[in-house]
């Protein structure tokens, strides 16, 4: 048994050590926010934060994640209550076919807990998830929007 806490709760599961972090959240804890995108840890769809830095699930072994915080999109906000990222999100209608937005949120996120205040530079070396849609100047103007609503 490997014991995670994913999103503030304990999770007992009977999974192999080496599984991707990716594959316990959706397959084995039911969590199915973070999507699979590459395989590769290069698209970032799969972007969760484990001790709130941002790590590509599907290449993430369970292993390393024992003993750490993990949060998924799924604990951010809800429609109730959303994230200041998540209604910059939809005020500057970011998404397209939005496959890649939990793992983009997730890195956005990330970055204004690191860096309340970035700058375009600051963004864009942050922000290294791929978007097939390219609405990474949408994705900017959200990021400086939810920066200026969390002040």
């Amino acid at each position: 048994m490997i014991n995670l806490t994913i999103n503030d709760v304990e999770h007992s599961l009977n999974i192999e050590p080496e599984m991707p972090l990716l594959w316990a959240l959706r397959e084995e804890a039911g969590l199915r926010g973070t999507k699979f995108g590459c395989g590769l840890g290069i698209c970032g769809a799969c972007t969760v934060h484990v001790d709130g830095a941002p790590v590509r699930s599907c290449s993430y072994p369970v292993s390393a994640a024992v003993g750490k915080q993990i949060h998924t999109i799924e604990s951010i906000g809800n429609a109730d209550t959303p994230h200041a990222v998540q209604s910059a999100w939809i005020k500057h209608q970011v998404p397209q076919c939005g496959y890649c937005q939990s793992g983009m949120q997730m890195a956005a996120v990330a970055l204004l807990n690191d860096n309340p205040q970035p700058t375009d530079e600051d963004i864009d070396k942050a922000i290294t998830n791929l978007c097939r849609c390219g609405t990474y100047d949408r994705i900017r103007a959200a990021i400086k929007a939810a920066a200026a609503e969390l002040v």
